[in-house]
């Protein structure tokens, strides 16, 4: 068999399987004969000198697979010895049997991994046979490609030789040229050399000053955009200290009533005088890098314009703040966060979506993130809306009135809002009537008003107006939020205090002190999402994140307000002062950065299940103290039935009696 195998390798494989196999084999003859020890020893000895001895020959043959084989031969013989000597020193006859059956499964599973190999061999020369039928086949279609290429180059060569030889005829062309033209046509050539050299000449004169007024601008340009944020930060600071002034102006003024009276009539004088000057003419006579317009991109004043004389100088006092603040955010912050939504494709909900709007979203992108967001959540149907604008024009809805009473006082601080006249009532009262014709279990309730105004401001679009006002009301909000009762206003308002307690320890145990009801305040913080509270860049910001998250954004920016201030309210030792405090103090706020980092990382953490559970505890107590009150209202009424109505003239007034 060896003999008949092709290859060096093949036939070393083969010599080794043999081998082993016929050595097992006499082994286990030897083994169940019960051959003595020595002899048994003496065979194993011979077979290791054996396999050594081939091992030899075939490392001194140089060949590197039959001494790879030789070697597993050797290990394998050495393994048999052991296993040997192992059977003759067992003590009872179980124990050899087992060591036989041992090796006769060894044997069996050697035969039948031969098998498989024989099985695979078989294989693999069938795959060598496809390859080379295949292969044939490449070398045919390969020639015939070399066929076809030497035709073509056949073809190629004889219609070379054509144009060499049309190309070789000289009267065609020289025949038509005389000895002059040739000359002149030298003559223009060797100027349009000379031009050519002036012009190289030239060129690099030129790209040499271009370089240099290159570098030169770049230059000035770094320069100029290092001396604006100079001036920035310079005029962010002549902001800051004219605020200190202001600030210290205003607390002077406070204390006028205990100043001799020249003091008084100085400090009446420097109000005056900062209320006498006026932002925008200072502006023009300077270099102004950030001017505080009158209004905002969507028409809310800047500055709000109190009736109060005593609060005008807290109006000056939030524009230099408002000024500051824009003027230290705007490379810093404004423009990186930009850039990052700049970058922002396809929305779709993710961690890094919900930290970029939590960041807040730029005015350019504010609109279509927050139609993905109600579109989103909502779902909304293309023609409910239109359908809902004829039912209330055919049908006058109850709530009707109330929201005519209501839309003059939307939104006050707006221009877009501000007169009855404006483009968007009309609009803001169709969006309300569907509203209230879509939703008949609520159907109006004061502060719907100003939550679709903002959606307006935004949305733009009536038709999104009203889906974001659905989505807010009916997938934010709990249930009978806006219901008659408002019980789950009521409830949150409890929730509310009792994290104002965990969070703000210090702040809650002032007000128990002075016996302040914070739910006078943050009620309507709540019912409408903070808007007439806020300035309208920390509004938006608040909105954005609002919109995408739900009421938890509202709870976390209202305990991030009191901690904003927490020092101010805590330096005050009177009740009456700390309502007229908290009626204006969030108007003060115009860092909307330091506000967003209390309420997204200072506060932390804030689960959602912590908020639900305490929902479902106040909501429980306080429907029982309904009831009960109920029952004392039910009360009343029968004891009153059954005195039955008393006589008018029993009854005598205060006058009589006194007569």
């Amino acid at each position: 068999a060896c003999r008949d195998l092709s290859g060096p390798s093949l036939r070393a494989e083969l010599l080794y399987r043999g081998g082993t196999v016929i050595s097992r084999l006499l082994h286990a003859v030897l083994l169940l004969k019960g051959v003595d020890f020595k002899i048994l020893r003496t065979f194993h000895c011979l077979l290791i000198i054996g396999w050594v001895c081939a091992l030899c020959a075939a490392i001194a043959l140089g060949s590197t697979e039959l001494v790879k084989l030789l070697h597993k031969a050797l290990e394998a013989a050495q393994q048999e010895k052991r296993v040997s000597s192992m059977y003759l020193t067992a003590a009872e006859d179980k124990d050899r049997l087992e060591l036989v059956r041992h090796k006769v499964r060894q044997i069996a599973d050697l035969t039948s991994r031969l098998e498989a190999l024989e099985q695979e061999k078989k294989e693999l020369e069938q795959i060598l046979t496809l390859r080379d039928s295949h292969i044939k086949e490449l070398k045919e279609h390969v020639q015939l490609l070399m066929e076809k290429n030497h035709a073509k180059q056949e073809v190629i060569m004889a219609l070379t030789e054509q144009m060499a030889q049309e190309q070789s005829d000289p009267l065609q062309e020289a025949n038509t040229i005389t000895v002059e033209t040739l000359y002149k046509q030298q003559e223009e050539i060797e100027h349009l050399k000379d031009d050519i050299e002036a012009y190289k000449t030239q060129n690099q004169f030129l790209n040499s000053e271009i370089h240099q007024v290159t570098r030169l601008w770049t230059s000035v340009a770094e320069n100029e955009k290092a001396l604006l944020m100079k001036c920035a930060c310079l005029q962010a600071q002549n902001c800051q200290m004219e605020s200190k002034y202001l600030t210290v102006l205003r607390k002077l003024q406070e204390a006028v009533p205990g100043l001799p009276s020249s003091h008084a009539e100085l400090v009446r004088n420097l109000i005056q005088e900062a209320l006498q000057w006026d932002v925008k003419e200072k502006a023009e006579e300077g270099f102004n890098l950030n001017p505080v317009s009158e209004y905002d991109e969507y028409g809310f004043m800047t500055v709000p314009e109190y009736e109060v004389e005593d609060w005008k100088l807290l109006a000056k006092i939030q524009a230099l703040e408002i000024k500051s603040n824009n003027l230290r955010s705007q490379e810093v912050v404004e423009k990186p966060l930009r850039d990052r939504w700049n970058s922002v494709g396809e929305l779709s909900p993710s961690a890094e979506l919900k930290s970029l709007i939590r960041s807040g979203i730029p005015v350019e992108h504010r609109q279509r993130v927050w139609r993905w967001i109600v579109s989103w959540r909502c779902g909304h149907r293309s023609d409910l809306y239109l359908r809902l604008l004829r039912q209330s024009k055919s049908t006058e809805h109850p709530a009707c009135r109330q929201i005519e009473l209501d839309l003059p006082r939307t939104l006050t601080n707006n221009k877009h809002f501000s007169s009855p006249t404006s483009q968007l009532i009309p609009k803001l009262r169709r969006v309300l009537l569907a509203f209230s014709w879509h939703n008949p279990a609520i159907g109006y309730c004061q502060g719907l008003n100003r939550l679709a105004a903002v959606a307006l401001l935004v949305l733009e679009d009536e038709e999104s107006a009203f889906w974001c006002l659905v989505h807010i009301v009916e997938n934010l909000m709990p249930a009978d939020y806006y219901s008659d009762t408002l019980i789950t206003s009521q409830v949150d308002q409890r929730v509310f205090k009792d994290f104002l307690s965990e969070k703000l320890p210090r702040l809650m145990a002032h007000f128990e002190h002075y016996r302040i009801d914070v739910s006078l305040i943050t009620f309507n913080w709540f019912l409408v999402a903070f808007v007439d509270s806020l300035v309208s860049d920390i509004l938006l910001r608040v909105w954005d994140a609002f919109l995408y998250e739900g009421t938890k954004v509202i709870f976390r920016y209202a305990l991030a307000i009191f901690k904003y201030n927490e020092e101010e309210i805590l330096r005050i030792h009177d009740s009456v002062e700390i309502y007229q405090y908290l009626r204006f103090f969030t108007r003060m706020i115009t860092d909307g950065r330091k506000l967003m980092n209390i309420a997204f990382n200072d506060l932390n953490p804030f689960p959602m299940k912590l908020l639900k559970n305490r929902r479902l505890m106040h909501r429980e107590e306080l429907e029982a103290e309904l009831c009960e009150l109920e029952q004392i209202k039910a009360a009343y009424v029968k004891e009153r039935a059954e005195q039955g109505p008393q006589d008018l003239k029993e009854v005598v007034s205060e006058e009589e009696e006194e007569i």
